[in-house]
């Protein structure tokens, strides 16, 4: 028996025993391995993503049925753990050049990477609940990572202080969804739910379960924390937290409300509109007046998790697709965005600032032609991906009676546009500046430029992301 829940959670256990093996190779050699245990994080997270990628279809559980492993948490890890391997990658110029290349790092996303794995596989309180700390603990330290700037610890004790209310949340919440359903497995709950009434306790349990794991996907108005902590973090954090903790969280709600209040769909639908709809409208109006590129991230995540949301608060099958393939677009688009970030410099010095982009065209044309697909794929300009990113979402809210959130989200989407062709204009129309100077590693080109060709080729099926999303979907509603 424990070996058939071992083999179960074997990516996750395999990826923690090497987390501890490169913490004890750190701790016990010198700075010169920093690099090399770098380059062995990114390449384990990689393989471990393959692993997952190629594992049999089927649905297998572990340790009472409170870990799962099917079609559903096999997407969703394997966008986590390459959105992990991309982050450590593109990294590491970065890091050497502000003397922040430490061990400690790839261990941390290592950590962080288990922990949401444990998040999207969990079919228990407990489990979630543990998989979701064990993220949250190593990015508080990733977020002030860089000790002798104020900037950065300001914004690793603002996401702390603000986690930590939001576990709270998390837990009180879990404290009555137990006291009113006398368990705290996803399939007991879902029981407890199947006479059609809902208690008025367990219906609170179920709004500070929303509300706390809201705070993880930057959703209104639990979004206080991201434009201060994208800015403050460095950067290769702040693409980290732009891209596989956002999967992790969404899957993570996804298995929470389908799961275990499936039964309740009317009564969490609701607050997942209202969520939607708040972050869609605040991302976009919030990032107008954005000058730092990194803080127009942050709203631009906010914005997009509220598509994130939509999807969700359609309740069906169809919803549950349309999440899954925005994610990986969504992804997909960031860590290309943040490979041009990183090598946004002067004189050898980051900067983030959006006016330096004045004619960018003539000065680098490649690096500006990949970036404003990019945009354009953010705006959801047809017929880049982006478009077809946020076409399922909305179709997946009318076809579940949600017109006039479909409706919202269109308006919403054309405010957005605004701060991204603002960029496009900037490189190509706006004033002519000696604003940057940094060359491009290959990597980072190599990135940026697949980035912006998926954004292109993958108008014809989409790489076929939308059949695997609809049999990763199916397995949810089994």
């Amino acid at each position: 028996m424990l070996a058939e829940n071992l083999a179960v959670v074997a990516p996750e256990l395999l990826l923690a025993v090497l987390a501890m093996a490169f913490l004890m190779l750190g701790a016990f050699s010198s700075r010169a391995m920093d690099g090399p245990i770098l380059w062995g994080a990114t390449i384990v997270l990689a393989v471990v993503g393959l692993w997952i990628g190629f594992q049999p279809e089927g649905t297998r559980t572990a340790f009472d049925g409170s870990f799962v492993s099917d079609g559903f948490a096999r997407f969703s890890k394997v966008m986590v753990l390459f959105g992990a391997a991309a982050t450590l990658a593109l990294s590491r110029d970065y890091l050497q050049k502000n003397d922040l290349l430490k061990y400690e790092y790839p261990v941390l996303a290592m950590l962080a990477a288990v922990g949401m794995m444990t998040m999207v596989s969990a079919r228990d309180l407990i489990v979630l609940y543990l998989g979701l700390e064990l993220q949250s603990l190593a990015l508080y330290v990733v977020a002030a990572f860089r000790r002798d700037s104020l900037r950065s610890t300001e914004a690793g004790l603002k996401y702390f202080v603000l986690g930590a209310l939001s576990s709270g949340l998390l837990l009180y919440g879990a404290s009555l969804t137990y006291g009113y359903s006398g368990t705290t497995a996803f399939a007991g709950i879902g029981v407890s739910l199947e006479g059609g009434h809902v208690p008025l306790g367990l219906l609170f349990g179920l709004v500070f379960l929303v509300a706390g794991m809201a705070f993880k996907v930057s959703a209104v108005p639990f979004h206080m924390w991201t434009p201060d902590v994208y800015e403050g973090s460095p950067t290769p954090v702040t693409l980290f937290f732009a891209t596989a903790p956002k999967v992790a969280a969404a899957a993570m709600i996804a298995r929470l409300l389908y799961d275990a209040f499936g039964g309740a769909t009317a009564d969490w639908q609701q607050i997942l509109v209202f969520l939607s709809i708040a972050s869609m409208f605040l991302g976009a109006v919030g990032g107008i007046g954005q000058r730092n590129f990194k803080r127009l991230m942050a709203y631009s995540s906010i914005n997009h998790m509220g598509f994130v949301l939509m999807g969700l608060a359609a309740g069906t099958e169809q919803g549950a697709q349309a999440m899954l393939i925005y994610l990986a677009i969504y992804v997909t688009m960031n860590v290309g965005a943040f490979a041009f970030i990183l090598n946004m410099e002067k004189d050898g010095k980051p900067v983030t600032d959006l006016y330096s982009l004045g004619l960018y065209s003539r000065v680098a044309p490649a690096r500006a032609a990949a970036l404003a697909v990019l945009m354009f794929s953010m705006a959801g300009v047809p017929p880049l991906v982006g478009f077809f990113g946020k076409f399922y979402v909305l179709t997946a809210a009318v076809d579940a009676g949600l017109v006039w959130l479909a409706i919202a989200g269109v308006v919403a989407s054309v405010i957005a546009a605004y701060y991204y062709l603002r960029i496009v204009f900037l490189m190509y129309f706006g004033e002519a500046v000696d604003g940057l100077d940094g060359r491009m590693p290959g990597l980072h080109w190599g990135f940026l430029g697949a980035s912006a060709l998926a954004m292109l080729l993958g108008i014809v099926n989409l790489f076929g992301v939308e059949t695997i999303a609809g049999a990763a979907a199916m397995t949810l509603f089994q």
